[in-house]
């Protein structure tokens, strides 16, 4: 118990201390993330209203900083403490960039699923495979609005030409959370094929990220990227 008196924490921290993360609710964690001395009530009442506005861990992740700092109670240092924390955890559930094997399409969603999936806006990503669909990078391409990111062969493919890829898979998410690829994106990718083409480079998939599900254009048969 030595632990609880230096800690001089409130219920919820000797709960952690105990029971470990896993028997804290929602709201007992955001708490934990924000309460200081002698702020355990005030703490809770705020981590209600932070999942009153946005229903759930995972809706709150969608949150902006300035959204979660103009709840009553909130500061902007308390939202960027949540944010880092709800990106760690994110982080903490993608393998291991180094070595880690692309195995189809489903290894890929599984691989960019936690960082990509509950985004309100678009993200375009590369990722650079060696001869044995090794990873050699995670490229971030271009970031862009709610509707789609723009996107160009050449900055798409020029983290793969640097590092001298065998092969390449494009990866982006729908903000909307269906994964359909929409006319722009099967054009893109024609593009993007096209290009890697003529750079030797493979282009073995473009795949779709959406809530919970997605799109792989070559198993799906939408494009030829064999």
């Amino acid at each position: 118990m030595r632990h609880l008196e230096l800690w001089e924490m409130d219920d919820r921290r000797e709960k952690l201390l105990l029971l470990g993360e896993a028997a804290l609710s929602a709201e007992e964690l955001l708490a934990v993330l924000l309460s200081g001395r002698d702020e355990a009530e005030r703490a809770l009442v705020c981590a209600q209203s932070l999942l009153e506005r946005h229903g759930d861990l995972a809706g709150l992740r969608r949150a902006s900083l300035s959204e979660m700092a103009a709840l009553p109670g909130m500061s902007l240092s308390k939202a960027c403490t949540i944010a880092v924390a709800l990106e760690m955890g994110a982080r903490a559930q993608v393998p291991r960039t180094r070595r880690f094997a692309v195995e189809g399409a489903q290894s890929v969603f599984e691989f960019y699923a936690p960082r990509l999936s509950h985004l309100s806006h678009e993200r375009f990503h590369a990722m650079c495979l060696d001869a044995r669909h090794l990873l050699l990078r995670d490229a971030l391409v271009t970031i862009g609005g709610s509707g789609a990111c723009s996107v160009t062969p050449r900055e798409a493919l020029v983290e793969a030409v640097r590092l001298q890829s065998h092969a390449v898979i494009f990866v982006h998410n729908h903000p909307s959370g269906d994964p359909t690829p929409s006319r722009r994106d099967l054009a893109l990718t024609y593009e993007l094929k096209r290009a890697g083409d003529l750079m030797g480079i493979r282009v073995v998939d473009h795949v779709v990220i959406g809530e919970g599900r997605f799109v792989s254009m070559a198993s799906e048969g939408l494009i030829d990227c064999g």
